[in-house]
């Protein structure tokens, strides 16, 4: 679990893609201290796990549902890439719980710089898009935003700052592809929505019959 805090930008030193899986390896710095072989990372939005770990240089296996799935098979050596170790029991969530797993991979359809702030559109498939609401949270590329508009084909973000000086967001250019995570709060209550106009799920009927009365 991570909290879509993005703790550094670390370069690709190298990346083979075979038939149904991959490897990638990054320059972790400073992060790799702590980190051990098995911890989970967070690598521009999706989890990998840490397979080998030599100083600051850590590899990582990708399978071939996560190479379709995101945008990480496309990434070439001296990329960068937004990286966050996993949330620890205790620590301060200053993001929204993100899972690392990639829902879609949408593409960036307009950025618009102001002062002070900067905002991106991001166009997203109809299922994604299901599941967002204004003001609500959504990960791009391993980072905790908020929503700020909405439409059928797509969701706008505001960067701030300081996101935009700390992340790869920064780097995006129209048409780049990104990889979006929804917040499984939304994910959790479309499903039980889908389920009640089916009959299925959280209806009046269920309540009812757990003890539940409405007025």
């Amino acid at each position: 679990m991570f909290t879509g805090i993005v703790e550094a930008v670390a370069p690709v030193v190298a990346i083979q893609i075979s038939p149904g899986k991959g490897a990638l390896t990054l320059d972790l710095g400073q992060l790799a201290d702590g980190c051990r072989v098995g911890d989970s990372v967070c690598v521009s939005g999706a989890c990998l796990t840490i397979a080998t770990l030599s100083g600051s240089v850590a590899s990582f296996d990708a399978s071939g549902e996560t190479l379709s799935r995101t945008t990480l098979g496309g990434l070439r050596p001296g990329a960068k890439v937004n990286v966050e170790r996993a949330l620890r029991v205790g620590s301060r969530l200053g993001g929204h719980f993100v899972q690392g797993h990639v829902d879609a991979v949408g593409a960036i359809r307009a950025k618009k710089v102001l002062t002070g702030q900067w905002t991106v559109e991001v166009s997203a498939p109809r299922e994604v898009m299901a599941t967002l609401v204004m003001k609500g949270s959504v990960t791009v590329d391993g980072v905790s935003l908020t929503v700020c508009g909405l439409d059928d084909d797509g969701f706008a973000v505001a960067l701030i700052p300081h996101t935009v000086a700390n992340t790869t967001l920064r780097d995006m250019r129209v048409g780049d592809r990104v990889n979006v995570e929804t917040d499984i709060l939304g994910k959790y209550v479309a499903r039980l929505l889908g389920r009640a106009a089916l009959g299925q799920g959280v209806t009046e009927e269920f309540l009812s019959r757990h003890g539940f009365t409405t007025p």
